[in-house]
């Protein structure tokens, strides 16, 4: 991936102070997009202005808005951010969608549906995160892996039994501030097994590791992070913004998870797994913020089909005066599109449920009472029948409810488990699967 062109030194293009004061009166719009030079110089400048006088405008109003954050670039300089290109707005949606329950799907905040929307979520995640970092397996072999719960067989798959693994400890961490000590227990748990030097798992790197750098596929120089005897005091300067200790102004919950996750990417304090850890830390903090929606988005995913604008946000930010304002508009644009896609598929799985059910209606192999307990199991995944629920719900004998309810479990539609005394059914895991893939016994179910 080519490097982004530095933007250039405003020192050396101070205008005159007559074109001065015609710079410095123009009002960028808040919501036009937040450039970096080395886009903004393919775009037509606006009036009269040269490509230089342009930048120089929009860095003498960036500048007047700038708050500054305690992370440090490795010269001492201090990155910093602005609320423009709409960040307010996005920041409103997110607190509206992922803190709140006003516009929560359903099959979220149902008990019967959300451990599975949980669980499905949290693989999605742990496959792409994985991927991002090289590892070499198909989404459907990992996920059949971690339903099944097989060994991992090589270090592709280890990374997503770790990452899994991870992001289910989350839930039970989210509440405790970041420290130290946790910060290397999430390390280890996400490398476990996967380094060449298994003493790297949970520690920071040491000089006897040896130089570490970012580099593309081709080996050109992206990134040079902080030496390991400063790592000490940069991560504690981490742990205490993360615990909303520092600084002394507001910062959003979401901007300080998301400068959680590009300054651990930045320090890069391991020998392997920054960036999965980083990651794991943005979801730690969003959670801890109370934004719980983001047990089930994956921001991997995004990440993953466009690896090279997840790339220049870091490199935009480093180039231009560690401006952290490309990274946090980069990571709401990806908050939002993960946010939306959950909302989607679970619009289109709501209407594919309604449509089984509706052609369910049609099928004569089972009766009145069966298609209406197969179509309730549908929307309610996990709920319990008996012979007497069903009994009652139908206003029929015992020995017709009990016949009902055995006659589905025979056609492989439920399951018998015993609870105590009593015997309770429940419909298959894969009941939308076996209804569609057996037309000829339940009739057309196919669209």
């Amino acid at each position: 991936m080519r490097k982004p062109q530095k933007p250039p030194s405003l020192h050396r293009h101070i205008p005159s102070p007559e074109r001065f004061q015609q710079i410095a009166a123009m009002v960028p719009d808040h919501r036009s997009a937040y450039l970096h030079w080395d886009k903004l110089r393919r775009h037509p400048p606006p009036g009269d202005l040269s490509h230089e006088e342009w930048w120089f405008a929009l860095k003498l109003h960036r500048s007047g808005a700038y708050q500054q954050i305690p992370l440090e670039d490795t010269q001492g300089r201090p990155f910093v951010y602005t609320e423009g290109a709409n960040i307010p707005e996005r920041l409103h949606r997110i607190d509206l969608g992922a803190g709140g329950t006003v516009s929560t799907p359903d099959p979220i905040t149902n008990p019967e549906t959300q451990e599975r929307y949980y669980v499905s979520s949290l693989m999605e995640e742990a496959i792409t995160s994985s991927q991002l970092e090289g590892a070499a397996t198909t989404s459907q072999i990992a996920k059949d892996m971690l339903r099944t719960g097989r060994p991992a067989r090589d270090r592709s798959e280890q990374m997503i039994v770790n990452n899994y693994r991870t992001m289910r400890r989350l839930r039970g961490i989210k509440d405790q501030p970041l420290t130290l000590g946790l910060l290397l227990d999430i390390h280890q748990m996400v490398t476990h097994d996967t380094l060449r030097d298994a003493t790297a798992e949970g520690r920071f790197r040491t000089a006897e590791d040896g130089d570490i750098a970012v580099v593309d596929e081709n080996g050109e120089l992206f990134h040079v992070p902080p030496s390991p005897a400063s790592l000490g005091p940069r991560i504690e300067k981490l742990c205490a913004f993360a615990n909303g200790d520092t600084p002394g102004h507001f910062v959003h919950p979401a901007i300080r998870a998301i400068v959680v996750h590009f300054w651990l990417a930045y320090d890069h304090p391991f020998v392997d797994g920054n960036g999965r850890t980083a990651r794991a830390l943005f979801y730690w903090s969003m959670l801890r913020h109370g934004y719980w929606l983001f047990e089930y988005i994956s921001i991997s995913r995004i990440l993953l089909r466009s690896r090279r604008n997840y790339s220049l946000a870091y490199l935009y930010t480093e180039s231009d005066d560690n401006d952290l304002t490309y990274f946090i508009v980069h990571q709401l644009d990806v908050i939002h599109e993960a946010m939306g896609a959950l909302h989607e598929y679970l619009d289109r799985k709501g209407r594919e449920v309604q449509a089984l059910v509706s052609r369910l209606k049609g099928t004569r192999v089972l009766n009145h009472r069966q298609r209406a307990l197969i179509g309730h199991a549908l929307r309610h995944p996990g709920q319990h029948y008996s012979v007497e629920s069903h009994r009652h719900s139908h206003d029929v004998v015992k020995q017709t409810a009990r016949a009902d309810l055995l006659d589905l479990g025979g056609r492989g539609l439920l399951e018998k488990t015993k609870i105590g005394r009593a015997w309770y059914f429940t419909a298959v895991s894969d009941l939308e699967r076996r209804l569609r893939n057996a037309p000829g016994e339940f009739g057309d179910l196919t669209d």
